[in-house]
């Protein structure tokens, strides 16, 4: 046997990988997993969880090379452990990934009855995904919703690709392979819609029609927010801060622009798009690692925070260091330790944020931030799914 890994893991080498994955029982913990075309365990080793696939030795290597390198360019991928080759009997090799901690797949997203608004924050989710996987030049070749796991984004979701097996990078992506992309989606995700209402999973159904062609029209708008060119007058020089201000407030940097000036006119084109505005810049104040929903949510409230104590004066990190330790880590530190794994800590200020606002209006005034969380814990948090795997002591 052969293991080759990024960050190893001794307890890896004592799995027993003389038998077939389906036989495994000892370590397999019960999660809720989406469709695969191969045998996928979620198992657990001390106070780590890793995901195994059985696929060939050959597409384990090269979807492990794929994964690593995604995750170099801090693209939404799992994380690669282990590659497992030369097993006995022989068996087929066997991917490592680390368990995406409070990831769903798109058949506990839409359990019960599927809500409109539920669809188009997945559809959203989904094609932030597939532009920042173009943005890399990256080719994915199997876009589905089975191959996507989401996680909560302050209110919205975010998606992150599990399954790379049929990718590669290209120097250039062209356009063709972009459209192709879209459309082997498209067809998948018809396909899954269709067999989730044919199985039963939701109480209602959605068009599986409608959906593609939203996924097509808001892959379209996005990319075309990013990437396409801006005309204006010599004069109108502020417009080029305007687009950067546009893309950071869709939670997108422009590393690199593209100014040419033809007589009276300007024209500017974004180069270099990398997503993560809000993210960077809440970890950079605060060390928080946060989707880039919840990082604005949280960013507004420091922002707030600052106006609330005139403290604008100040230097920035130190504000977010007194936000850190009086307002956020109290908060959260208000979640019981049974129900933990309910929902992220970021998650859970944007929650108490909302309920905030329901509380205020009712009442004709701000309520208090300690008292609404003290609320939400007592009438709102106890009936949140549990979303993250328990560890053996109980935290979450």
């Amino acid at each position: 046997m052969r293991i080759v890994a990024s960050r190893p893991d001794p307890a890896l080498v004592s799995l027993p990988w003389d038998r077939p994955l389906e036989e495994w029982q000892e370590y397999v913990v019960p999660v809720p997993r989406g469709l695969s075309r191969h045998v996928v365990r979620v198992i657990q080793l001390g106070r780590s969880f890793y995901a195994v696939k059985e696929t060939p030795e050959e597409l384990a290597f090269t979807e492990y090379q794929l994964l690593r390198e995604l995750q170099h360019l801090g693209q939404p991928a799992v994380t690669p452990q282990a590659v497992v080759a030369d097993r006995v009997d022989e068996l087929p090799g066997a991917l490592v990934t680390r368990h995406l901690p409070f990831a769903l797949p798109y058949r506990t997203v839409f359990s019960g009855t599927l809500q409109p608004e539920t669809l188009a924050r997945v559809v959203d989710a989904m094609v932030v995904l597939l532009v920042r996987l173009h943005l890399a030049d990256f080719y994915w070749g199997d876009v589905s919703l089975s191959n996507v796991l989401f996680r909560r984004n302050a209110g919205e979701f975010a998606a992150y690709l599990v399954d790379a097996e049929t990718g590669e990078f290209r120097p250039q992506l062209t356009q063709q392979l972009r459209e192709w992309d879209l459309e082997v989606g498209c067809e998948n995700v018809f396909a899954e819609l269709l067999d989730l209402e044919a199985s039963g999973a939701v109480e209602r159904g959605a068009d599986p029609q409608q959906v593609v062609t939203m996924l097509r029209e808001q892959y379209s708008s996005l990319w075309a927010a990013l990437t396409g060119p801006q005309k204006f007058a010599a004069e109108e020089m502020w417009r080029i801060e305007e687009r950067i201000e546009q893309l950071n407030g869709m939670g997108f940097d422009v590393d690199e622009l593209d100014i040419v000036t033809q007589g009276s006119t300007v024209r500017i084109k974004p180069r270099v798009v990398e997503a993560g505005h809000h993210t960077r810049e809440l970890e950079e104040l605060t060390g928080l690692q946060v989707e880039d929903n919840q990082a604005r949510r949280l960013l507004n409230d420091l922002a707030a925070f600052t106006a609330h104590y005139r403290l604008g004066g100040l230097d920035r990190h130190l504000v977010a260091h007194r936000w850190l330790n009086d307002v956020f880590e109290p908060v959260v530190a208000m979640i019981p330790p049974d129900q933990r794994g309910k929902l992220e800590p970021a998650e859970f200020f944007h929650e108490v944020l909302v309920h905030r606002w329901y509380l205020s209006e009712r009442a004709g005034h701000e309520v208090k931030l300690f008292d609404v969380a003290r609320d939400y814990v007592a009438t709102q948090l106890g009936g949140k799914p549990e979303e993250q795997i328990p560890h053996p002591d109980g935290i979450g």
